[in-house]
């Protein structure tokens, strides 16, 4: 059965937390399911909200969890709370220590140079059981390509994994993480962002309790600045405003509704 869902400015969230999630995938892999799974934050939030095609890729998805506390947040205001943020960079570990105790085999899918190969090692480090049957780094272009998909798709149907994290950067591994998933259905497919790099250690992921209070995007800010300004500060932090305005003015409506 399919998780209930929480809408947040249009888009569908699936009200589960991490370990319901991870039950989810594992037992639907054990049916013979697959899945498209995007990890939302903020910024992906705000692109589906400005943008038809940006609407149309990530409706497309099986499941969309909450990856940023805005979210969470702006869940709790409007009356319809989402249980906790689920972070791709979190999932990624756990999925790969469920996937070593279940027999389930991983491929890793893109990462800055280097970063497959690093995450190889340190999960394989952490799991000796655990099979990751492949990893690759292709450069694709956004959208990807049928020419640069190609031999992406020939290498995945030749190996055949359980679980594929892709972590090529939105929406770049959304637009892969959809061609893949019609290819391969019995797959589960879920992006992770920077999730590589933190594993194998290139990049320093911003302490536990900088995650908890919702202040992750200024940690990473401080490490890319050049790169996440523009982002961060003058297109994500004014759409932060409106989306938690909107839900008080949502739950003001629902009351209203009840009343």
């Amino acid at each position: 059965m399919d998780p209930e869902t929480v809408e947040l400015h249009g888009m569908r969230f699936s009200c589960v937390d991490s370990d319901e999630l991870l039950d989810h995938i594992f037992s639907s892999l054990a049916d013979g399911r697959g899945g498209w799974l995007v990890t939302a934050n903020l910024d992906i939030l705000r692109r589906h909200a400005t943008s038809r095609p940006a609407r149309l890729l990530y409706d497309s998805a099986d499941i969309i969890v909450a990856d940023g506390m805005p979210l969470v947040w702006a869940s709790h205001l409007q009356g319809q709370p989402l249980p906790e943020r689920v972070a791709g960079s979190s999932l990624a570990p756990r999925l790969a220590e469920r996937a070593a105790r279940e027999h389930r085999s991983v491929y890793l899918l893109g990462g800055e140079p280097g970063a497959a190969e690093g995450a190889q090692r340190e999960l394989e480090r952490r799991h000796p059981d655990l099979l990751i049957c492949g990893r690759s780094s292709p450069w694709v272009s956004c959208p990807v390509t049928d020419e640069e998909m190609r031999p992406v798709l020939e290498e995945l149907l030749d190996k055949r994994p359980d679980i594929i994290l892709v972590a090529l950067g939105s929406p770049k591994q959304e637009y892969v993480g959809r061609r893949i998933r019609r290819a391969l259905p019995a797959a589960w497919i879920i992006g992770i962002g920077i999730g590589l790099s933190f594993i194998a250690g290139q990049v320093e992921r911003a302490p536990l309790l900088v995650q908890k209070v919702g202040l992750e995007w200024a940690h990473r800010l401080l490490q890319e600045p050049r790169r996440l300004a523009r982002r961060y500060l003058l297109e994500d932090a004014p759409f932060a405003f409106v989306l938690l305005a909107r839900a008080v003015v949502r739950r003001r409506e629902r009351s209203r509704r009840r009343a």
